[in-house]
């Protein structure tokens, strides 16, 4: 594994260290001897999310306390613009965002700590997401912040149409 914290402390990018031979690769996709951040020491469940047509957007989501989520997020076909914003009030990075192409090309997995929000936007058709997270969804805890929000500022790929649901393109403006 290949760790590399972004920008957003508390959150990384890791890389596949392969080892192959003629019969193909080996590589750790994920180790907490390795990343030991313990914001990601406890994941209790995986979700799978599939996305029929490009251009499909899913975000930009968050749990609030007492069921905030830490995730693991990895594309497993096609590939996926996936971006995280900091909502730390505290952090000197607060609002700031990062993001990410993820790719079953790729192999990159995306670390995502609590307290930040968390959407893609597809940039094939037949893509599909894996994650875990570290707790369980309670929907009166769950939020959102508009994808295109200017209080982010977030440059996502042109793409000819965009599928967002009513839902993740009325949130209001983002207001602390």
């Amino acid at each position: 594994m290949i760790i590399t914290e972004t920008k957003l402390k508390g959150s990384y990018v890791i890389d596949l260290e392969r080892f192959g031979d003629e019969r193909g690769f080996f590589a750790t996709n994920w180790s907490l001897k390795k990343l030991t951040d313990p914001e990601f020491g406890r994941m209790v469940e995986s979700n799978l999310s599939t996305s029929v047509r490009k251009g499909t957007m899913r975000g930009m989501h968050f749990q609030r306390a007492p069921h905030a989520q830490a995730k693991i997020v990895r594309c497993t076909r096609g590939s996926v613009y996936d971006v995280i914003i900091d909502l730390r009030p505290a952090s000197p990075t607060f609002k700031q965002w990062v993001g990410v192409e993820l790719s079953a090309e790729n192999r990159r997995t995306l670390c995502v700590p609590r307290e930040f929000a968390h959407g893609i936007q597809t940039l094939e058709d037949d893509t599909e997401i894996f994650y875990l997270v570290s707790d369980f969804y309670a929907p009166e805890t769950s939020g959102g912040v508009r994808w295109d929000d200017p209080a982010f500022g977030i440059v996502w790929p042109h793409v000819e149409e965009r599928i967002i649901i009513p839902r993740d393109r009325d949130y209001p403006d983002f207001k602390l």
